[in-house]
């Protein structure tokens, strides 16, 4: 009988780990999240690059739109290996649960067996009526009849309980294979997306080497980049100063007191409240594309072809299809519509401190003063000859620009 409290203790022990299941189920959903995330950019990478390889030369557009499908690849390999991590341990669990149930099973029946061949002994050696009647009293008779009934009872019992752990180890056998059988399916798909990623790196090989013959052609539009940042830079450093100097105006002509410097807001009472509420979502704030990937960061970084070339960037500048739209991504006024040769339109928000800049629009939908709402549309982004649309954003709190990416959501 103590396989049958063995059995019972066992699976009490399979209910009582909610807290693991849970964490487990959490992180699978987990996973699951990454895996749509993942397609939905695979999808959109796909989209762009076909966009750039219309045009017969290799450009820089393509090799960002490739560096891009190889990221995401490798997330999709990693995601692989963490639901191949997963499926173990459910293989590795439920082992141990079909060993603990075959080890009760046997226990079981030989127990049966047990209680089979004494009984069998028994009915060799006694007539059941005989052994009732020899009683020695009627008390002694009624506990000898209970002693038939019980062991009868618990023959039964042990009966139902073997079809029950035999039902049981059958039902957890069929999770085992099932499993088994996922994670033979998983490792011949990360196989077939490791064949992928490797010849994503052999495209991106094969640009970069058509891109070096082209190095003269490169450092020209480095060159040509990095005077349209500066005027772009001259430009909104100079719209800063004067909305800066403005403020200060106002605030003396209304009796108040300024800040007093030359690199910082003067702010009314609404205009720290829009403040206030930009910085709070930091790191919350929606692309100002609907769907793109980050073609360069923010900062000093090495030109992805030309040695030694080091290119600077004030913002970040975000690759997305032809056609895309550009969005604000807070509440706030528009301080100038402009055109800097290189960097083609620029529309210029103000959020009280907070600046957000979208340049490399090919039109513009919005007009100075303006007061534009989160992701109202601000214009359509412009594409280049190689066919890359790119959208340059920034933002800067008073006259220091800062990393947008730290500001954006995480995709």
């Amino acid at each position: 009988m103590k396989a049958l409290y063995r059995f019972a203790f066992f699976l009490l022990l399979l209910s009582l780990p909610l807290a693991t299941v849970a964490q487990k189920q959490k992180s699978k959903a987990q996973l699951e999240r990454e895996k749509k995330e993942n397609l939905k950019r695979i999808k959109q990478a796909n989209q762009i690059l076909q966009q750039t390889k219309k045009k017969k030369e290799a450009s820089i557009g393509q090799l960002t739109a490739i560096k891009e499908k190889i990221d995401v690849q490798k997330g999709v390999i990693k995601n692989i290996s963490k639901e191949i991590t997963f499926i173990e341990s459910d293989v590795q669990q439920t082992e141990g649960i079909v060993g603990a149930l075959q080890n009760d099973l046997e226990k079981l029946k030989a127990e049966y067996a047990t209680m089979v061949y004494a009984a069998s002994k028994t009915a060799n050696s006694y007539n059941k009526l005989m052994f009732l009647f020899a009683s020695d009293s009627f008390n002694q008779l009624v506990m000898r009849l209970r002693y038939l009934q019980q062991y009868s009872e618990a023959r039964k019992q042990q009966v139902e309980q073997i079809n029950k752990v035999q039902t049981v180890l059958n039902g957890q056998l069929q999770v085992l294979e099932s499993k088994k059988k996922k994670k033979e399916n998983l490792l011949s798909k990360q196989l077939a997306e490791s064949n992928n990623l490797q010849n994503l790196k052999v495209q991106q090989d094969s640009v970069i080497s058509r891109l070096s013959k082209q190095e003269s052609d490169l450092k020209k539009e480095v060159d040509q980049r990095q005077q349209a940042v500066k005027k772009l830079d001259k430009l909104i450093a100079d719209i800063v100063r004067e909305e800066i100097a403005r403020a200060a105006r106002a605030a003396r002509e209304a009796g108040k007191k300024s800040s007093g410097s030359t690199s910082k807001m003067t702010l009314t009472p609404e205009a720290a409240l829009i403040s206030s509420s930009f910085a709070g979502n930091k790191g919350r704030f929606a692309w100002p594309v609907e769907r793109g990937f980050i073609s360069q960061k923010f900062g000093r970084h090495n030109h992805p072809v030309l040695k030694g070339v080091i290119v600077e960037n004030r913002g970040i500048d975000i690759q997305t299809a032809a056609g895309a739209t550009a969005r604000a991504i807070f509440e706030g006024k528009v301080l100038t519509v402009a055109s800097v040769p290189g960097m083609n339109n620029i529309v210029m928000v103000q959020h009280g401190e907070y600046f957000t800049v979208y340049a490399k629009l090919k039109s513009v939908s919005v007009t100075t003063g303006q007061t534009v709402k989160v992701n109202e549309p601000i214009g359509t982004i412009y594409t280049d000859t190689d066919g890359t649309t790119e959208l340059q954003f920034q933002i800067w709190k008073n006259s220091s620009n800062m990393n947008p990416e730290t500001w954006l959501k995480r995709k």
